[in-house]
């Protein structure tokens, strides 16, 4: 399991938004909370990934796909061994 396997959805989504260079008050907007609780999710975050800082959790972010670093909670389920993967949807 990597360590950001670890991470909850919401984690994740803080994380991104980090990368992508919001402030924890945009954050806390974007996602319809409060900065402590941006804060919060951070600190778990840093915690889980081994990092010291929003420099780090960024990087780590890059380093890992950047906006499409995580993939969602259905393909991580299905990914499991020996599980079918989802269809994709249809274009058109």
């Amino acid at each position: 399991m990597q360590p950001c396997d670890r991470l909850t959805a919401k984690e994740v989504q803080v994380a991104t938004l980090v990368w992508q260079g919001f402030t924890n008050r945009e954050i806390a907007t974007a996602i319809g909370t409060t900065e402590q609780v941006v804060k919060n999710y951070l600190r778990n975050t840093f915690d889980k990934l081994g990092v010291w800082s929003r420099l780090e959790l960024a990087l780590y972010v890059a380093s890992h796909g950047g906006a499409e670093w995580r993939k969602p909670l259905d393909w991580q389920r299905a990914a499991a061994p020996g599980a079918a993967l989802p269809a994709l949807p249809q274009a058109g």
